[in-house]
């Protein structure tokens, strides 16, 4: 399974950028995809996941309000729109897919099966 993110760059502080995710070479559709981050010198977190099973969707409290998780109707894009940037929000996200079954809090707590290499998003003026 190959997992390709898109969509960073460069944005000044109260801007947006939306964050795609591609996959291909799954046989089966995932359970669950989310988006996740890691700021130099901290541990990767759980941005927002959207799991298909009983529709569940989670974003972190640093996150909500300001972020959405979304997909295409193909089931192999997903997309994280990404409002009112701060420069706390700086870091590489990398988007995942993971098969099973949970809530979307859980896989976004958890390790996901598929990862992408990651894109930066810098926030700076």
């Amino acid at each position: 399974v190959h997992v390709v993110e898109s969509g960073g760059g460069l944005v000044q502080p109260g801007g947006s950028l939306r964050l795609s995710c591609e996959t291909s070479g799954a046989t089966l559709p995932f359970s669950a995809v989310g988006w996740f981050r890691q700021a130099p010198g901290k541990e990767r977190e759980g941005v927002s996941c959207l799991e298909y099973i009983v529709k569940s969707t989670y974003y972190s409290d640093s996150v909500k309000g300001r972020f959405t998780i979304s997909k295409d109707n193909t089931e192999n894009t997903w997309y994280l729109q990404m409002n009112d940037l701060k420069p706390e929000d700086t870091a590489v996200y990398y988007c995942a897919a993971a098969n099973g079954v949970g809530t979307a809090s859980y896989f976004c707590h958890s390790d996901m099966q598929f990862w992408g290499k990651g894109t930066l998003v810098t926030v700076s003026s």
